[in-house]
């Protein structure tokens, strides 16, 4: 059977994104994974049914993702509303695809409050980064999923090589 990887959709071109444009990979590591049909393109933000064009949102709090799933940080929208149930809910609807798929490695869109595998803007809506994930790459991590971001492609493919 032929190993999946998990996709960010906007990564793919598809207009997901919170200001609905994709942030289309050209790599081309993602390009003949694409042709050989391994790709699992999903958007947890979309699998929670938030529109698209929608509010930027951001992690503020504690530990970002993991932070999120243990409650000791939100997910806001930039008019202050809290989503993080919403976002909480699209990772959990992520992680059910990835089981469903028996997938072990995502590529997903760097600095995402959703996807962000190693760091994410700080919550103050300035542009600043902190280190750490988005909520969905968090619950993958924890549930044995490596996560890598489509600024780390040759990295991605080393690891999958290997798996």
């Amino acid at each position: 059977m032929l190993e999946k990887i998990l996709v960010s959709s906007c990564l793919l071109g598809n207009p997901v994104r919170y200001d609905g444009t994709g942030a289309t990979s050209i790599h081309p590591i993602l390009q003949q994974w694409l042709a050989e049909n391994r790709l699992i393109a999903a958007c947890p933000e979309i699998l929670a049914c938030l529109p698209t064009p929608r509010s930027p949102a951001e992690i503020k709090g504690d530990n970002t993702g993991m932070g999120v799933l243990n409650q000791t940080a939100k997910v806001i929208e930039k008019s202050g509303k809290d989503i993080t149930k919403i976002f909480i809910e699209g990772a959990e609807k992520t992680l059910t695809l990835v089981k469903k798929h028996n997938i072990k490695m995502a590529i997903l869109k760097a600095r995402s409050p959703s996807c962000a595998s190693l760091q994410t803007y700080d919550g103050s809506f300035s542009l600043k980064f902190v280190d750490g994930q988005g909520v969905t790459s968090a619950l993958l991590i924890k549930h044995g999923c490596k996560v890598f971001n489509e600024e780390h492609l040759k990295e991605a493919k080393e690891y999958f090589d290997n798996i």
